[in-house]
């Protein structure tokens, strides 16, 4: 039963870990032992692999085309230059910096199901010489040190079960003078919207996820997360703590996506 909008988590206070040395982490509104996380992320998605793309028109009226068009304004691909996008699902963000003249992607994401899918994309055809698919956790990357020049995670992070960590790797893995953007769904800046989000986001999409995907509690839980995520200053002082320089948040649609970006210089 989805709780009454008073009992949720605040828009600007989101629930995080219980600190250092926690035994359990946040899934959706739940908490799960830490140990769990990973394992039950990865059930979601591959109960939604095959309606994902699909979905994400849906739940966002297209407008997630917008955002990652914005990502990749900020990203500006050049010939020769290698992206890993982490979480990277389907392929979607991996395309568009092919399209824009990226040299090649690297594609990692826990979910084998996710990455069949995008396999089977046959506007990713064109592209499979210059694609890499990699079942791997964005926490583990099987990436070499400074090899990279750009990172990109899009709408995976509040997925992960240790973020910091996961921030930590694509520094690691990023050539110096490399940047690492991250696209997310996050908290709205206009207060007005609030109660409007509320409805379209606990009432409309997991009803929406249940028709399409069969799945209603699949999409009820990523609503979930986004409540549960950092907020974007939280999130761009995490950039700070993993290294990254020139940190810059740039809200999209007042706040319900925002695009963070870093640059590793040495």
């Amino acid at each position: 039963m989805t709780p009454p909008i008073s009992d949720r988590p605040s828009l600007t206070s989101p629930s995080a870990p219980s600190g250092e040395g926690a035994s359990d982490i946040d899934f959706g509104f739940a908490r799960v032992p830490i140990a769990e996380k990973q394992g039950r992320v990865a059930e979601v998605f591959s109960s939604v692999a095959g309606s994902y793309d699909i979905m994400n028109d849906l739940m966002s009226g297209g407008v997630h085309r917008l955002w990652k068009g914005a990502l990749m304004d900020w990203l500006a691909p050049r010939s020769g230059q290698k992206l890993v996008d982490l979480a990277g699902g389907t392929g979607d963000v991996a395309l568009r910096f092919l399209r824009r003249g990226g040299g090649s992607a690297h594609i990692v994401d826990i979910n084998e199901d996710m990455l069949n899918a995008g396999r089977k994309r046959r506007d990713l055809t064109s592209y499979a010489d210059r694609l890499t698919w990699t079942v791997a956790s964005a926490e583990d990357i099987p990436i070499d040190d400074n090899s990279v020049d750009r990172v990109t995670i899009s709408f995976g992070l509040r997925n992960v079960t240790d973020r910091q960590a996961a921030l930590a790797e694509a520094h690691r893995i990023l050539k110096p003078g490399g940047r690492f953007c991250c696209l997310e769904f996050s908290h709205i800046t206009t207060p007005a919207l609030g109660k409007i989000y509320d409805l379209w986001s606990f009432q409309a999409l997991p009803r929406i996820g249940r028709i399409v995907a069969n799945d209603e509690a699949a999409y009820r839980y990523l609503v979930e997360s986004i409540r549960t995520f950092p907020t974007q200053q939280e999130l761009a002082d995490m950039f700070s703590q993993a290294g990254f320089a020139q940190v810059r948040v740039r809200n999209l649609s007042s706040g319900i996506a925002a695009i963070h970006s870093g640059w590793k210089l040495d």
